[in-house]
């Protein structure tokens, strides 16, 4: 693996182009670093996320989450490197059957709206899809293992379901719930 930074402004890429973990410098506007660059903002989003009142399993989750993502950042500045285990999919794939469990059948299309805990989740949700997106397009041109794009899918996942339980999620005893959106099939079974 490359060096660690030791410095942040080292002006290199004061010319458009920018370094990747082998060493070699790409165009700041290729797609391996829009993919870089979006892993990056989802970490982030995440990072708020966390700074809101959740269930402690569900922080914990994040926080794990929030690991994974550096190591698919990781993995995509390093072309033909691999950090993002299979496992993490399958943490994923588990986190989401436990959650899923204690969550009501959806009715209808829901907002992303309600909590400020659940409406960040939702922008996580949109970002992990963007995220997604980059990396398939990476993946057209470029070869590139199937767990990154498999673990943004499932990410993507789950937060729409996280969203759901944190909207759930009241300090005060209470029991919040999905905000629906108010489609005309549902207001037509509701006058009937």
């Amino acid at each position: 693996m490359a060096n660690r930074l030791t410095q942040i402004a080292t002006r290199t890429g004061d010319n458009g182009t920018t370094g990747l973990g082998d060493n070699t410098r790409v165009s700041k506007n290729s797609l391996r670093v829009h993919a870089m660059g979006e892993v990056d903002e989802l970490n982030s989003h995440i990072g708020v996320l966390l700074c809101e009142d959740m269930p402690q399993g569900v922080r914990t989750l994040l926080v794990e989450v929030q690991h994974q993502l550096f190591n698919l950042g990781g993995e995509l500045s390093i072309p033909g490197y691999e950090l993002l285990k299979h496992e993490a999919v399958l943490a994923l794939d588990e986190a989401l059957a436990e959650h899923n469990a204690h969550l009501p059948r959806l009715q209808e299309f829901i907002l992303p709206a309600g909590s400020r805990a659940a409406s960040l989740a939702h922008v996580c949700r949109t970002v992990a899809r963007r995220a997604e997106r980059a990396v398939v397009a990476l993946g057209n041109e470029e070869a590139l293992k199937d767990t990154p794009r498999q673990y943004l899918n499932r990410l993507s996942d789950l937060m729409f379901v996280l969203a759901r339980v944190l909207n759930r999620h009241r300090t005060d005893g209470t029991v919040g719930d999905d905000v629906y959106w108010k489609s005309e099939r549902m207001a037509k079974g509701a006058a009937e």
